[in-house]
């Protein structure tokens, strides 16, 4: 990115701007002979900006999310690591940044409060990195587990994040450095399935509530196969069976099966004459009894000759 504004600026400290995105404390700018009367007269009319308290970005023109975090950084003072919400968007398993950056601090120090920035302390700082100081992947992730609001909010960040390249080995030793972590069995759950079935809260839902709780034959999960010349990929499949089950999350799908989808259920049963049951979330979380006793009925009718279960006292429908 090219500032001219730091053209103008004397050589000791062009550099170090230039790095930091063009985002400078006052602080740096007094060391290179500015002083706060020439600074303010900058800012009042309009060439640079003031993002935080003693924190400017040194252009007028419209202000980056990186250059908002990149000052944040310098507010937040020595030490400071992008962290939580923020450095889940940074590495790419958060969807969008929030409406404030969030910084961890080493814990013996404190930082005043100010608009736009969340400041964490933490008795440890885990490694940071990159061209903005960063925590790592693997305690961000650990981090948004431990504040997420309930199992599925905890189980889609676990899933979002290993999507996006984060290797689960490397989050199970970075639990184990932790002597206190909310979803540590959870995490621990999907991370550590042999089978790698799990890649949404609903899958988890439906592995949990439908087939173990009423006792039907374990599927195999992802399982990938060259079907009508395209590899096709299924969410469940009751191997030897002939049925199949395709979990369809309501953000994944919000108007119902796509011609995709379509085409693969009608391959599937032509080439391998495998059933296909479809369920999202209504079925999986708001009738998992009823799902079960349909899924039970199917696979009586591929021969399995086994008997479901009732999950509790309440279960009426096995």
């Amino acid at each position: 990115m090219r500032l001219p504004a730091l053209e103008r600026l004397p050589p000791p400290v062009r550099a170090l701007v230039a790095r930091q995105d063009g985002v400078a404390t006052t602080a740096q700018l007094a060391r290179a002979g500015m002083g706060a009367s020439v600074v303010g007269r900058r800012v009042r009319a309009g060439h640079w900006q003031r993002l935080f308290r003693g924190v400017l970005v040194l252009h007028s023109g419209p202000v980056s999310w990186r250059q908002h975090a990149r000052a944040a950084l310098l507010a937040a003072g020595s030490g400071a690591a992008l962290s939580h919400r923020t450095a889940g968007f940074v590495h790419r398993f958060v969807a969008t940044p929030g409406p404030v950056v969030v910084v961890s601090v080493p814990a013996h120090r404190v930082v005043r409060p100010q608009q736009g920035i969340e400041v964490r302390r933490r008795r440890v700082m885990p490694h940071a990195g990159g061209g903005l100081r960063c925590v790592g992947r693997e305690p961000t992730l650990l981090d948004l587990v431990h504040e997420a609001a309930d199992e599925d909010a905890a189980v889609g960040v676990v899933c979002d994040a290993v999507r996006a390249g984060v290797l689960p080995y490397r989050v199970v030793d970075e639990l184990g450095t932790r002597s206190w972590q909310r979803h540590r069995a959870l995490v621990l759950d999907v991370l550590g399935d042999p089978d790698a079935r799990v890649e949404s809260p609903l899958e988890r839902r439906y592995d949990r509530d439908v087939e173990t709780a009423h006792g039907l034959p374990r599927s195999r999960g992802q399982v990938r196969q060259v079907v009508g010349g395209r590899w096709v990929r299924a969410d469940r499949v009751f191997v030897g069976l002939g049925v199949r089950v395709e979990l369809d999350g309501r953000l994944a799908h919000p108007h119902g099966r796509t011609d995709l989808d379509v085409w693969r259920d009608n391959a599937v049963l032509v080439e391998r004459a495998e059933l296909t049951l479809r369920y999202r979330w209504a079925h999986v979380v708001g009738s998992p009894c009823a799902t079960a006793a349909q899924l039970a009925s199917a696979l009586h009718a591929r021969g399995w000759r086994g008997t479901p279960v009732r999950c509790g006292p309440a279960c009426g429908q096995v």
